[in-house]
């Protein structure tokens, strides 16, 4: 059993997080279903625009609870669309899934599942001075979150992929020296939703303008059957270290935010 104090199953699972983590009590939480009927129309908005960089390395990780991927400082860039002129850099990306295709992503649009959700989490530098500070405000990190269906192979997610049975168990870490470019991940059509929001895993902060992407994109089977073999143990915990089949927390009220549709369907 992971020494972790949370988790997405028995008592550890997300039921019991408002009791270790407070903030996950709020009116402010992710994720939530996106009911398309209730999404106002925002007009003309700046789009939102990326730059990322391609040729550095990166770790890529098991802290116990997904596979993430750490950009260890590089200069990238998200801007515009609800964020305006503020400036936000990636700091890292991970991917949520379930047990088998068609569930595993966090947010769900008209009550359907996809089979993952990748997120890619970036802080705001025009407004503060490292990624801590910025989780803890209420607009300090913008996540753009892109949703998974089962289909035909995707090559540059492959690149992380084919790494993960080197990071079975919580803790490990190998470095990515590959080229990479996270503008590839995203789908090719811009539309979106975007909510304020949460981190959907502890402690929940309330600190994140969510940017989903209306476009899936496809993975293969085999990909997402990989990902379910990651464990949510250390090593040392022997081969029944417990297996990470479904890591997404379910969809909590959108209360009386703000659901705005950027774009068309």
């Amino acid at each position: 059993m992971s020494d972790q104090d949370w988790g997405y199953t028995g008592e550890n699972g997300p039921a019991s997080w408002i009791e270790k983590f407070p903030e996950a009590r709020g009116a402010r939480q992710s994720p939530v279903d996106i009911a398309t009927s209730r999404a106002s129309n925002s007009g003309n908005v700046p789009p939102l625009t990326f730059r990322y960089s391609v040729h550095h390395p990166r770790s890529v990780v098991n802290p116990g609870y997904c596979w993430r991927v750490d950009e260890n400082g590089y200069n990238s860039e998200l801007r515009g669309g609800p964020l305006g002129s503020d400036v936000y850099k990636l700091q890292q990306w991970h991917c949520h899934w379930g047990a088998k295709n068609g569930e595993g992503s966090e947010h769900t649009v008209d009550g359907r599942s996809f089979s993952g959700e990748l997120h890619l989490v970036h802080w705001n530098t025009s407004k503060y001075h490292s990624f801590a500070e910025a989780a803890g405000r209420p607009d300090g990190l913008a996540v753009l979150g892109v949703f998974l269906m089962a289909g035909s192979n995707h090559e540059e997610l492959d690149k992380v992929v084919r790494l993960l049975p080197y990071i079975q168990h919580k803790g490990d870490k190998v470095t990515m020296s590959e080229a990479l470019d996270p503008a590839n991940l995203l789908p090719r059509g811009s539309a979106y939703w975007t909510y304020p929001g949460s981190l959907t895993t502890p402690p929940c902060t309330e600190s994140v303008t969510w940017i989903l992407l209306k476009q899936p994109v496809e993975v293969s089977a085999e990909q997402l059957a990989l990902m379910r073999k990651l464990r949510c143990g250390e090593a040392s915990c022997g081969e029944e270290a417990m297996e990470l089949l479904h890591n997404y927390r379910p969809t909590l009220p959108l209360g009386n935010r703000e659901l705005r549709d950027y774009g068309g369907h």
